[in-house]
């Protein structure tokens, strides 16, 4: 049920604008307040008053009401809905979007928002192919919009091929799913490390990797949204989550990303290790700063423990347990021997060499790798998007209740 859940449909100047009004009925009957919000050049495609007779509210479309001069308030706007929806989302508003224009009331409304955003695009095969296009979107998810990607079929102009607008019961179940999530994951306990582990030298210098930890955050904060309780062990990071379900333990060697693992995870019905946790420490940390005229010319080192090992070797069978693996050459091979030596039930596979993915980036390409040798490919995105896709296959394919 969507009962007093808030949606602003923005529509656009674009012929799939004529699959809405379906979709405004779907969201009333399920209980949603729905507020239109149109471009100036969409009414040239769906009439205010076809749209206003369906949801029996006033369409918008500009600063000020024509009749009576009132204005209205873009904040207001954004802060009211609980969702934004832009669809159809034609080409040029698209790029407006991408870059911050504001010359009309759905773009002000979109500066101004503070919930989820979807964007469903509908646009001629050859302006959807189009590298600005792509460019566009992906500029948008950076933003934290997310795609309702368009379908195959019969175009406008004649042409077949991608960039008919999403059918509105495949949009309106998107829809309910953002805002009516999944809760089977309510109450469960999950534990997850992240970042990097720093393995101290001496008092000034470590042996580090470029982890920045977000695949972590962005899971923990994927998890928290879908109602379980989240333990995050963080290794040093830039980034946080500030949600009532997750508790973050900081730590920074590897041993002490041990010790706080091993004390949770008795109790943690999901455990996914995302750290990059180092392999190896110094044998000895030197007290004082090591001096060049030292001249010292190598580090013993000592291998640290097999955390992702040993919690497979205790895990119950209740338990899901969850490993990443960041791999340089034979991905997949090398990902499986993994999961299979580690007693894993998913590994998380990716490479550094697709651009855009692994350490340092905002993005990530992973593959979903299953004892049975199912294989799900998940394409360059947003961490928190991948994070979604995660959590969403865990609970369709790994929790039985």
């Amino acid at each position: 049920m969507l009962k007093g859940k808030k949606i602003i449909i923005g529509i656009t100047g674009s012929i799939a604008a004529y699959k809405i009004p379906l979709l405004i009925r779907l969201l009333k009957k399920e209980g949603a307040e729905v507020q239109i919000v149109m471009t100036p050049f969409a009414s040239e495609f769906v009439t205010p008053l076809t749209l206003s007779t369906l949801y029996e509210k006033p369409v918008l479309a500009h600063f000020f009401d024509k009749g009576d001069g009132s204005w209205h308030s873009h904040v207001d706007l954004g802060l009211w809905a609980d969702l934004i929806l832009i669809a159809p989302l034609s080409a040029n508003t698209m790029a407006k979007m991408a870059t911050g224009v504001a010359d009309n009331l759905l773009l002000t409304v979109l500066l101004s928002a503070k919930c989820p955003v979807y964007f469903a695009p509908a646009m001629d095969l050859d302006m959807y192919k189009h590298s600005s296009t792509k460019r566009n979107i992906q500029t948008l998810q950076s933003f934290g919009y997310s795609l309702i990607e368009p379908t195959e079929g019969e175009l406008a102009s004649g042409l077949r091929g991608f960039g008919r607008l999403e059918e509105p019961e495949n949009i309106f179940e998107t829809i309910k799913k953002e805002l009516n999530p999944s809760t089977i994951l309510s109450g469960k306990k999950v534990l997850i490390s992240a970042g990097p582990t720093y393995e101290p030298i001496d008092p000034v210098r470590f042996l580090g990797n470029r982890s920045s930890g977000l695949m972590g955050v962005e899971l923990a904060k994927a998890f928290a949204k879908r109602g379980a309780n989240v333990k995050l062990v963080l290794g040093p990071s830039k980034y946080s989550v500030d949600l009532d379900a997750v508790s973050t333990e900081h730590v920074t060697t590897a041993s002490e990303m041990h010790k706080a693992v091993i004390s949770s995870f008795n109790d943690a019905d999901i455990t996914i290790m995302a750290a990059a946790v180092a392999d190896f420490t110094p044998e000895i940390v030197e007290k004082e700063k090591i001096k060049k005229a030292g001249r010292k010319s190598s580090i013993e080192l000592n291998p640290t423990i097999d955390i992702l090992k040993e919690l497979g070797q205790h895990k119950k069978k209740d338990q899901i347990l969850i490993g990443f693996s960041l791999e340089t050459e034979n991905e997949q091979e090398n990902a499986k021997k993994k999961l299979k030596a580690k007693n894993l039930d998913l590994i998380i596979l990716n490479s550094l060499k697709d651009k855009g993915a692994g350490f340092e980036f905002e993005t990530n390409k992973v593959s979903l790798i299953h004892p049975s040798n199912k294989i799900i490919e998940i394409p360059l995105k947003l961490k928190s998007e991948i994070a979604k896709d995660i959590v969403t296959y865990i609970e369709q394919e790994l929790i039985t209740e």
